[in-house]
C-alpha cells in the first residue's frame, strides 16, 4: 500500500521559515518524480515545485521560484520542501505528491497523493 505521509507545517510569521517532509513507502522511490501542491481555501489545488528521479532537475510556480527549495533523499525515501520568506499568501494546505513521468506540473499526472499539511503564515 503506498503511503505518502507529509509533516512540518505549522504557524509561522511572514518572512519565516519552514521545511516541509514527505515520507514515501514507494517500494521504489527513486523511480518517481515527486511534487508539492498546495491548496488554500476557495482556490484550485495548485502546483508549488517537482523534482525528478534524481534530483537534479527542478521545477517551481512563478509565486515560490527564488523563495522555495524541493529536494530528495532517496536513501530516505523522502521529499523535502525548503520554504523561506514566507508571505501570508503562502497560506495553504501543503500535499505531497508522485508521478512516473517528468516533466510534470500538472494534477492528473500525479496518482499518489498524502494527506496534506497545513501551513499557516501571520502578517
Amino acid at each position: 500500500q503506498v503511503q505518502l505521509v507529509e509533516s512540518g507545517g505549522g504557524l509561522v510569521q511572514a518572512g519565516g521559515s519552514l521545511r516541509l517532509s514527505c515520507a514515501a513507502s514507494l517500494r521504489t522511490f527513486s523511480s518517481y518524480c515527486m511534487a508539492w501542491f498546495r491548496q488554500a481555501p476557495g482556490k484550485e489545488r495548485e502546483f508549488v515545485g517537482g523534482i525528478n528521479w534524481s534530483g537534479d532537475s527542478t521545477r517551481y510556480a512563478g509565486s515560490v521560484k527564488g523563495r522555495f527549495t524541493i529536494s530528495r533523499d532517496n536513501a530516505k525515501s523522502t521529499v523535502y520542501l525548503q520554504m523561506n520568506s514566507l508571505k501570508p499568501e503562502d497560506t495553504a494546505v501543503y500535499y505531497c505528491a508522485a508521478a512516473r513521468i517528468w516533466p510534470a506540473e500538472l494534477r492528473d499526472e500525479y496518482g499518489y497523493w498524502g494527506q496534506g499539511t497545513q501551513v499557516t503564515v501571520s502578517s
